[in-house]
């Protein structure tokens, strides 16, 4: 990062002073996301009807940067672009930390005229040391201070997860997405065109951030591969990276060059290079987030022998060649835990072998999950965790309530995992035995999330998600 000051980006990432400059109406997108800032926030605006608008939503307005008083830490630049240069002069001029610049149409549309200005922007920053974030891009969520790039982020302390992406609507799906299933974020940075600072300098910023465990990035090309790659392979050997890389096949190179200007590498290249850097490598925002889930909400798995629980014959089935496809063993349990598991086992026709066909055992009576668990956690071939699928419903005969009992559950669940350090596993689906719709299902798994569990909707993301962190922690053991 050697163009760039670091105090400053420091600063620019972590602002306590805010200016937007250039919104318009009428929702005044930039300043209203900053309405939980815990910092300082001010609007510079020269139109009078824009004006009058900020000031009736409480913003100070000033019709220049220069007149902003106090130390500026971040200005986001929202202006058209042939405007824009200007205002990196202008903030080079009253020593303004940082910019997160909205504003795009620059070298990712090709055009002459627009590459003319980014390269005009890249040269006055560079002249100043000046770190800019983007442009085209949707700049700076940090939780802790309540700087925001969309207003359905929360507000919050403690965090463990930053998420660094080319595109900023992936970047708002991603937070959103881990928000959801009550992954605690501590910051996510839309990059854009990252003509000043790019995705090698992120990835040595939050390698050293106290606050970042756990990196998750959406990538459409990088600026310098070789270095790239080094700072890759240094990052993961303390810090697990997820990369979710855009433009796989031919039409998505062509788009990512259309988007952030970007040039996509061969996928085999690209794939070769992230699993030798010790990264998870992914192809969809959904296993992404599967993955940064599995990592946050599970313990440290061990091995790669779990238990298997689910709710019929047929799903048993189903969870054992899923998790073993993923590249787990599905391990016998041992003569003594088949004896005391036959004393209270009650599925007719069912099976307790691993996987377990469980459905009326545990659904007659929350305890028998205790028992189950107990029998599980002493018996020395599971050490790969649980995976359970569970129902959402009142139980036998629709009585008693269905939150009482799932939390009564994960009590149980979580009982299980402070004591053996394994790793527990949820999959909860729609039309599954005692999910009466789709949306008891969806705010089962919320509220299961909410209480630090990984949730998933089918056996088969739960296996690969898993298998995914299994892989990445031996791997750094072997190293």
């Amino acid at each position: 990062m050697s163009p760039v000051d670091l105090q400053r980006f420091h600063r620019t990432l972590n602002p306590r002073t805010v200016v937007v400059v250039g919104d318009k109406g009428p929702n005044y997108q930039w300043l209203t996301n900053q309405q939980e800032f815990s910092g300082q926030v001010y609007s510079v605006q020269v139109d009078p009807r824009d004006i009058e608008e900020i000031e009736k939503r409480g913003f100070t307005n000033f019709t220049s940067l220069e007149a902003v008083p106090g130390d500026i830490d971040l200005v986001i630049c929202a202006v058209p672009r042939p405007i824009a240069p200007r205002i990196v002069a202008d903030s080079i001029q009253r020593k303004v930390a940082g910019i997160s610049m909205f504003t795009s149409g620059f070298a990712e549309t090709g055009e002459p005229q627009a590459i003319e200005l980014q390269n005009k922007i890249v040269e006055l920053a560079n002249g100043d040391h000046m770190p800019i974030v983007g442009p085209n891009c949707m700049g700076i969520y940090n939780r802790r201070l309540g700087l925001k790039f969309t207003t359905d982020a929360d507000k919050g302390e403690g965090g463990r997860v930053s998420v660094i992406s080319q595109s900023g609507t992936h970047a708002i799906g991603m937070t959103l997405g881990l928000q959801r299933v009550g992954v605690r974020m501590t910051r996510s940075v839309s990059i854009g065109n990252a003509v000043i600072v790019n995705e090698s300098d992120y990835l040595d910023y939050l390698r050293e951030d106290p606050d970042t465990h756990v990196i998750a990035m959406y990538l459409e090309g990088v600026k310098d591969g070789r270095r790239f790659y080094e700072t890759l392979k240094k990052t993961t050997a303390v810090k697990p990276v997820i990369i979710w890389r855009g433009g796989r096949s031919s039409a998505g190179a062509r788009a990512v060059l259309s988007h952030t200007g970007s040039l996509a590498s061969s996928v085999a290249v690209w794939d070769a290079m992230v699993k030798q850097a010790g990264a998870i490598g992914t192809t969809s925002i959904d296993e992404t987030l599967d993955i940064v889930m599995a990592m946050e909400h599970t313990q440290r798995p061990t091995g790669r022998g779990p238990a298997l629980i689910a709710m019929t014959g047929g799903q048993s089935v189903a969870i054992a060649d899923q998790f073993q496809n993923a590249g787990f063993d599905v391990p016998a349990l041992s003569e003594h835990s088949y004896a005391q598991l036959a004393e209270f086992f009650m599925t007719i026709g069912g099976s307790y072998r691993n996987p377990f066909d469980a459905a009326s055992t545990i659904g007659r009576e929350t305890d028998n999950l205790r028992r189950i668990l107990e029998i599980l956690a002493e018996d020395p071939a599971i050490d790969g965790g649980v995976a359970i699928e569970m129902g959402v419903g009142r139980g036998p005969g629709g009585t008693g309530d269905p939150m009482e009992r799932l939390n009564n559950q994960l009590d149980l669940l979580e009982a299980y995992r402070q004591q053996t350090g394994e790793p527990i596993v949820l999959m909860m689906m729609e039309g599954s035995a005692g999910a009466s719709n789709a949306e008891a299902v969806v705010r089962a798994r919320i509220h299961a999330g909410s209480r630090g569990f990984a949730v998933y909707p089918n056996f088969e993301r739960a296996a690969i998600a898993l298998g995914r962190v299994v892989e990445y922690w031996q791997g750094r053991a072997a190293n």
